[in-house]
């Protein structure tokens, strides 16, 4: 949907915007300086949000082609992959903007799995980090990386995995990830108290 000068509309999201807001940075290991949120991005033009139907048009697909092949992908095929993901309430894309121009400059996906093991708890993955080129040493990789860790804890998720290239791994250390023995780069964190929040 179009924003105009008068009125805003708002557009269909992955998940509540709202869970974003209750996220207690303080609790992250990851430490800005000077010190920033998913709400207080330090920028008025920088905003943290889940994905939205309109963000085909914002750069999305080409975001995540600095990440990897995306392929021709029609404003069809993500309505339907964005609702598959939404409807299953296991997928937690959140992304930053850059108002001024309106277009995506950073992305990172949490997924869910349901297990039996954990008293029959939840485990996140996190996926397809990426922040644009031209926006990398402003804190924006470590910002949505955080982000998506603080959600899936107040999610209620026991533990967070990931796997990343060699030359990631001092940089998901340094957000407080440690590596899984004899498992190549597989990193995860884990939560001492899940705080069990439906999601």
């Amino acid at each position: 949907m179009v924003l105009n000068s008068t009125f805003s509309k708002v557009e269909e999201a992955l998940y509540d915007a709202n869970l974003l807001t209750k996220l207690d940075f303080s609790r992250s290991i990851t430490k800005f300086s000077p010190p920033i949120t998913a709400i207080n991005t330090g920028e008025t033009w920088l905003k943290v949000r889940p994905l939205q139907v309109g963000d085909y048009d914002r750069g999305f697909l080409q975001l995540l082609s600095q990440l990897t092949s995306v392929g021709n992908i029609s404003r069809d095929d993500f309505l339907s992959r964005f609702h598959k993901m939404k409807y299953s309430g296991d997928y937690f894309v959140t992304v930053i903007e850059d108002t001024r121009i309106n277009q995506l400059i950073g992305s990172a996906t949490l997924v869910i799995e349901h297990k039996f093991i954990h008293g029959c708890g939840n485990r996140a993955r996190l996926e397809d980090v990426v922040v644009n080129n031209t926006y990398r040493g402003k804190q924006l990789g470590k910002l949505i990386v955080a982000t998506v860790t603080l959600l899936a804890e107040f999610l209620g998720c026991y533990k967070m995995s990931l796997e990343c290239k060699d030359s990631l791994v001092k940089f998901y250390t340094s957000i407080g990830y440690v590596l899984e023995a004899g498992n190549g780069n597989s990193m995860h964190i884990r939560y001492e108290s899940p705080t069990n929040h439906p999601s």
